[in-house]
């Protein structure tokens, strides 16, 4: 397949991104310069049988955030089964790459990196020069790289998503849907298995500081051993997960949330009845949704910095969390375990775990 040929957008500083967004939903130019409704969204699926199981606004256009970064992933993940990169190898880092907005690992032009820390970055503090750094490695620059992101989404049946940069920072060309996403996932596992330890990932040191990751609800739902979060102001709080229970795996991925926690309680509640045979109510799943679109133009102009492509993770976590969200269920505590790599890391062990109040937890 040729890859697709784009027009670049200009650069614009990310929160301009945002409030670009923002302003043509308010005033119903969605269709613009390729905008995305950034509407809630929800989908559940058993990758075993192809069924779904829930679906609210699936195939409605969204920004995806650092949801992108799973595909900037695939790319990666396909290099080191293809032989085209090693774990271990170093990668140099650009002025491009050291530019890129927070959430980052700090990166320097003239550095270097290994692929193994760029996985670790992205997958963990969703780091977006650790994304500029494999884009330029594999695509030459981060606009050709979009451009083989793109085509690797339709050949994944992702119809309806596009790609603008590797790292999901705002850009009103990066759209996709929750069922595109959903497929994703599933293609991450399904076609890399022996890569998807990286996504249960927690922590990890790099250079002699401790990397803390953004999927705090990985630490709280039994089962749970990956995916990946996301944030903008215009794209509101996006997370995809996969878990086990009772050795049958789930994936879901919610577009839209209001805040951290409503995005983290309503995908507990999505797997729970997925795993119970259950529909989760659409009324559940629009209360957990973003705010008006004139509420989300004030949160574009607000002077706080948030117009990130991912949540910034929490100073500490707390010790001890109610289980609304749980729905009373029991939640033993979580034990973690290191690896003998030289990186050291941190995956949650296969136990129930504790979940938070919407109250609680704040990305």
């Amino acid at each position: 397949m040729a890859i697709i040929q784009s027009i670049q957008p200009v650069p614009l500083p990310n929160r301009l991104w945002s409030l670009f967004a923002a302003l043509l939903c308010l005033f119903g130019l969605a269709g613009f310069a390729g905008v995305a409704h950034a509407g809630y969204a929800a989908i559940v699926i058993d990758p075993a049988t192809g069924e779904v199981l829930n679906a609210v606004n699936a195939d409605e256009q969204n920004y995806p955030a650092s949801l992108t970064k799973m595909m900037t992933l695939y790319l990666t993940f396909q290099a080191l089964q293809n032989g085209k990169l090693k774990v271990d190898q170093d990668l140099p880092v650009s002025s491009w790459a050291a530019s890129r907005a927070p959430t980052k690992l700090g990166l320097r032009n003239g550095q270097t990196i290994s692929v193994n820390d760029c996985i670790l970055g992205m997958v963990t503090k969703s780091a977006n020069d650790a994304a500029s750094v494999i884009a330029e490695s594999l695509g030459g620059s981060e606009g050709h790289f979009a451009d083989m992101m793109t085509a690797q989404a339709a050949l994944l049946g992702m119809s309806a998503t596009h790609f603008a940069n590797a790292s999901g920072l705002p850009d009103p060309n990066n759209t996709s849907t929750a069922r595109d996403m959903a497929r994703l996932a599933i293609a991450l596992y399904r076609d890399f298995p022996q890569y998807a330890h990286y996504f249960s990932t927690e922590e990890f040191v790099f250079r002699g500081q401790l990397i803390r990751g953004h999927n705090n609800l990985m630490d709280r739902y039994p089962g749970m051993d990956g995916l990946k979060t996301g944030f903008t102001d215009a794209s509101g709080f996006n997370l995809a997960s996969t878990a086990v229970r009772d050795g049958r795996r789930l994936f879901a991925v919610v577009l839209g949330g209001r805040s951290a926690s409503a995005r983290d309680n309503l995908m507990a509640r999505l797997l729970d009845d997925g795993f119970d045979h259950q529909v989760t109510p659409d009324t559940l799943v629009a209360q957990a949704g973003m705010p008006s679109r004139a509420h989300r133009v004030l949160a574009a102009l607000s002077p706080i910095g948030t117009a990130e492509a991912d949540e910034t993770a929490p100073a500490h976590r707390r010790a001890s969390r109610s289980c609304t969200a749980h729905r009373g269920k029991s939640c033993p505590r979580v034990a973690k375990s290191h690896s003998k790599s030289g990186t050291r890391l941190v995956h949650r062990k296969s136990k129930k775990v504790m979940l938070a109040s919407s109250a609680d937890n704040k990305d």
